[in-house]
């Protein structure tokens, strides 16, 4: 089954199976929503918020997601698996850059 995961920061959608990791399902569909690292949960670059949606959690080091924020549906995408269609953040050091490439693709359309 697929589930559609929508990132709130860009307004991007793509379908992900419930076999997969978020950002693998990502990944594998050429989207760029969620930052990439090390896809082992190590680095913590891939650091979403679920606003939306049941989702199934590895195992995640808590350097990089403490429990209180796993309480609070902070996870690591490549440490997560879509149960149903999710709605997520991005959270992790590269929000910003991720933020940034959304507006400026925003505005793009804008002027064309």
């Amino acid at each position: 089954m697929e589930h559609d995961v929508l990132i709130e920061d860009t307004g991007e959608h793509f379908l992900c199976r419930d076999s997969e990791s978020v950002l693998n399902g990502m990944a594998r569909l050429c989207r760029k929503g969620i930052p990439v690292g090390c896809r082992g949960g190590g680095c913590g670059i891939c650091k979403v918020r679920v606003t939306a949606g049941e989702h199934r959690c590895r195992a995640m080091s808590k350097a990089h997601v403490s429990d209180t924020e796993r309480a609070c549906g902070v996870a690591l995408a490549c440490c997560i698996e879509a149960c149903s269609d999710l709605r997520l953040q991005v959270l992790g050091k590269m929000q910003r850059a991720v933020c940034r490439s959304a507006a400026d693709a925003a505005s793009v359309r804008k002027s064309n």
